[in-house]
C-alpha cells in the first residue's frame, strides 16, 4: 500500500494539483464552474438544489472522483487534490461544493474500508463504490441525530437476523439526489453493551423520509435536509459494527479526518472569492489608490496566504498518514486530526474576516441580498458548525494535547 512522502513544502498554498488524477478532476470542474456560477443565485434565493449542475457533473464522471480506478471512477486519493478542487467549485458556489463534498469524502472512506476492512465491510464498501463510480449511486452521510426530537439513531435486532433502524439525521447535504444513505448510529441489543455502527440504506427503504425542511441562513442551495427511520429493515450485510459506545478510540480520528479535512477547501475557496470581487470592484472603481483599501488589500492577501499554507499544511499531513498502517492506529488518530483541527481554526477565524473586509472596501452596494458578497458572508459562516469540531469542542481537543483534559475536581 502506497505511503505518500512528498514534501509539503512543494504544495504549500494549495494552488496546483499534485497527481496526475488530481488534474484531470480540477480539469473536468473547469468545464462546469461557468454553469455552476450562472445557477448559483437563483438556486440561493429560492434555496433551491441545483440539480441540472450535478447531472452534469454525474456525467462528466466528478461524483466518482474518489473511486479507485479498478471500481469504475477517476482514483483521485490525494486529500490536497479533493480539497483543491472543492476549493475551485466553492469559488463559483459554496452550496455546490458542500454538496459534492458528502459524495467525494464518502468514496474515500468507503475506499479505505475495501482496502483494510473485515470481509463484509469490504463487501459493502465495494458495492457502493461500484455504483459510485458509475455515476448510478450517489451516497451522502447522516451523522448528527435530530436535536429536538431528543433521541438516539439506534438499530435493533429484527426477527430475521437483521436490524431495525429507528431515528433521524439532521445536516445532511446531497440528499435530494441521494440513492443510498450511510447513517451513523447506535446498537441496542438486550444483554450487550451499545457498540457504534454504519448502516446503509438505500432511498426506497420502506420507514424512510427525506425531509424537504432546509431554509438554512447559508448554503441554501446545499440539499441539506432532515432524514428520518421508522423501523427501517437493514440486512445484516449492510451494517458494520464499530467499537463500544461511549469508549474513547483515537484511531477513529484519522477516518474522520479523512471525511472532513477537504471541507476546508470549501471555505478557502469562499475567501479568495470574496478578495476577488473586492479587489476587481475597486480596480474599476479608481479607487485603488486609498490608503484604507491598499491596507485591507494587504491584510486579506496575507490572512489568505497564512489560511492556504495551514491548510495545505494539514492535507500534506493527512495525506501522508492516511495509508500508513505501520505505526500505532492510537497515535495515527491525534497525529492527523491535531494539525487538521489547527487548520479549521484558522479558516473559521480568518475566512469570515475576509469576507467582511471586502464588504468593507466596496461598501452598503454588497449589504443587498442580491449582491455576490451577500452569499458568500452567508455561506462562510457555516464553517464554524462543521463537526469536527465545532468552536467549543475544538478548543476542548487543541487545549488537551497541551495541557490534559479538564478535570472535574
Amino acid at each position: 500500500m502506497t505511503v505518500h512522502t512528498e514534501d509539503a513544502a512543494m504544495h504549500g498554498e494549495l494552488l496546483e494539483p499534485i497527481t496526475p488524477e488530481g488534474r484531470e478532476l480540477l480539469r473536468l470542474i473547469e468545464t462546469h464552474r461557468p454553469a455552476i456560477a450562472e445557477a448559483a443565485p437563483g438556486n440561493d434565493r429560492n434555496g433551491t438544489f441545483p440539480h441540472d449542475v450535478f447531472d452534469g457533473l454525474r456525467k462528466d464522471g466528478v461524483l466518482g472522483a474518489t473511486v479507485p480506478s479498478a471500481l469504475g471512477g477517476l482514483g483521485v486519493e490525494r486529500l490536497h487534490d479533493v480539497a483543491l478542487a472543492l476549493l475551485k467549485v466553492a469559488e463559483a458556489d459554496a452550496s455546490t461544493a458542500l454538496a459534492l463534498h458528502m459524495q467525494l469524502s464518502r468514496a474515500l472512506t468507503l475506499t479505505y474500508e475495501w482496502r483494510t476492512g473485515p470481509a463484509h465491510a469490504r463487501a459493502l464498501a465495494e458495492r457502493l463504490l461500484r455504483g459510485m463510480g458509475s455515476g448510478d449511486s450517489v451516497v451522502p452521510t447522516g451523522v448528527k441525530d435530530i436535536p429536538r426530537d431528543r433521541r438516539l439513531t439506534t438499530l435493533t435486532p429484527d426477527d430475521d437476523g437483521g436490524w431495525l433502524l429507528t431515528g433521524g439525521k439532521t445536516l445532511v447535504s446531497l440528499a435530494p439526489i441521494a440513492t443510498d444513505f450511510a447513517v451513523y448510529a447506535q446498537t441496542r441489543v438486550p444483554g450487550e453493551r451499545s457498540r457504534y455502527a454504519m448502516a446503509v440504506l438505500t432511498r426506497d427503504t420502506p420507514g424512510l423520509t427525506v425531509m424537504d425542511n432546509w431554509d438554512g441562513l447559508g448554503m441554501r442551495a446545499s440539499g441539506t435536509v432532515d432524514i428520518l427511520f421508522e423501523n427501517c429493515r437493514i440486512a445484516p450485510e449492510d451494517v458494520v459494527l464499530r467499537g463500544l459506545a461511549g469508549e474513547q478510540d483515537l484511531a477513529m480520528l484519522a477516518g474522520q479526518t479523512v471525511s472532513s479535512i477537504t471541507m476546508l477547501g470549501i471555505y478557502t475557496g469562499i475567501a479568495r472569492s470574496a478578495r476577488e470581487i473586492a479587489v476587481s470592484t475597486i480596480l474599476s472603481r479608481g479607487t485603488a489608490g486609498a490608503a484604507a483599501a491598499r491596507t485591507l488589500v494587504a491584510e486579506m492577501d496575507a490572512r489568505l496566504f497564512t489560511m492556504r499554507s495551514a491548510v495545505a499544511a494539514a492535507l500534506a499531513t493527512s495525506d501522508r498518514l492516511a495509508y500508513d498502517d505501520t505505526g500505532d492506529p492510537q497515535e495515527r488518530g491525534p497525529a492527523m486530526m491535531t494539525p487538521f483541527q489547527c487548520a479549521k481554526m484558522m479558516v473559521n477565524q480568518m475566512a469570515p474576516s475576509i469576507v467582511f473586509d471586502a464588504q468593507t472596501l466596496i461598501g452598503g452596494s454588497s449589504f443587498v441580498a442580491s449582491h455576490p458578497l451577500a452569499r458568500l458572508y452567508r455561506d462562510v459562516r457555516a464553517g464554524g458548525f462543521m463537526q469536527p469540531y465545532t468552536f467549543v469542542d475544538a478548543v476542548d481537543y487543541l487545549s488537551a494535547q497541551a495541557l490534559g483534559p479538564v478535570s472535574n475536581g
